[in-house]
């Protein structure tokens, strides 16, 4: 972790959705920090906002009747400082990269001014027709619409 008062080098871009989520006491560990864990179901939950914000559902019914979804393929998350019960993170998503069937999420989370963390996560579109396993499908062309407005090129 970084020094007390680190400052974010580097804004999140322009582009971003910007997510706000209160760190809960259930988020943090015995000493009161917020658990490693919480990161990712806050970059999930940052995810689904961005996606409702652009009227994209998480898991669709195509009109063959499959299902469509985004499982996930990759995740990771580098910490650089604390935050603590009651601490209010501001979480910038936007689109670091997007594929023939993939999109690669970049989070910036921030606690006022101060780095908190990054993440970034890939999930891929996909057919799933029931108990069989998901085959990744080529991003529909009015999805890609909705999502380029998100895409920082060297993110």
């Amino acid at each position: 972790m970084s020094a007390p008062g680190h400052r974010v080098e580097s804004p999140a871009p322009a582009v971003a959705f910007i997510a706000r989520r209160r760190v809960e006491f259930r988020d943090t560990d015995a000493a009161g920090i917020a658990h490693f864990s919480a990161f990712f179901a806050w970059m999930e939950a940052a995810e689904h906002e961005l996606l409702r914000s652009i009227d994209v559902p998480v898991m669709a019914t195509l009109p063959d009747g499959a299902t469509a979804s985004w499982p996930r393929v990759s995740a990771s998350c580098d910490y650089r400082s604390a935050v603590r019960f009651g601490d209010e993170l501001e979480i910038a998503v936007w689109l670091g990269a997007i594929g023939r069937s993939s999109v690669t999420y970049a989070f910036r989370f921030t606690h006022g001014q101060r780095l908190v963390a990054e993440g970034r996560i890939v999930a891929v579109y996909c057919r799933m027709e029931g108990s069989e396993r998901p085959v990744p499908a080529a991003l529909p062309a009015g999805l890609l619409a909705r999502l380029r407005p998100f895409l920082v090129a060297g993110s």
